[in-house]
């Protein structure tokens, strides 16, 4: 009984069970190759946006003073105090939860164990331990840049903290 096979260049038929082989090996080198590409892209960043950069919030006069300004791509608030600009994480120091600005309290209050924070981030009320964590500002060609990779906690808000204007 004759075998069936495919033709070869050099006249020989492969066999079904070299066609296999063959198919199984290109298909391992395929793998090897998507393995070797996803690993080299590693060292080979990003362009980095959003949290963990800097993030331009936006010409100063968009501040005004007494003003909170929640400023998402960043997770943090922009408080517009008479002496300068905060940047706020957004982070309640207790146990996470995000911590929105209740513009009729003129008070963060976090809705997950009831901390309160002054609009200076610091807390008045509630388990937190310490004020809300603040993010490193600057103010370059009245732009307000605040760098969400930098985040600082405190024991308590000092005048320090805020950037002058």
């Amino acid at each position: 009984m004759a075998q069936a096979g495919v033709e070869r260049r050099d006249g020989d038929k492969m066999t079904r069970r070299g066609l296999l082989r063959n198919i199984m090996w290109v298909s391992a080198g395929a793998f090897a190759l998507q393995v070797a590409v996803t690993g080299l892209s590693m060292f080979w960043p990003r362009k980095v946006e959003g949290f963990g950069s800097v993030i331009d919030a936006g010409p100063l006069e968009n501040f005004p003073v007494g003003s909170v300004t929640r400023v998402r791509d960043g997770r943090f608030y922009i408080s517009r105090l008479p002496e300068g600009i905060l940047a706020l994480y957004w982070r309640c120091p207790h146990l996470g939860c995000t911590v929105p600005w209740v513009e009729s309290e003129q008070l963060f209050i976090c809705p997950c164990h009831g901390s309160v924070y002054e609009p200076t981030g610091h807390n008045i009320a509630g388990p937190a331990p310490r004020p809300m964590d603040v993010m490193q500002v600057e103010i370059r060609n009245g732009r307000v840049l605040v760098n969400t990779g930098v985040i600082r906690e405190r024991a308590r808000h000092t005048p320090a903290d805020v950037t002058p204007v």
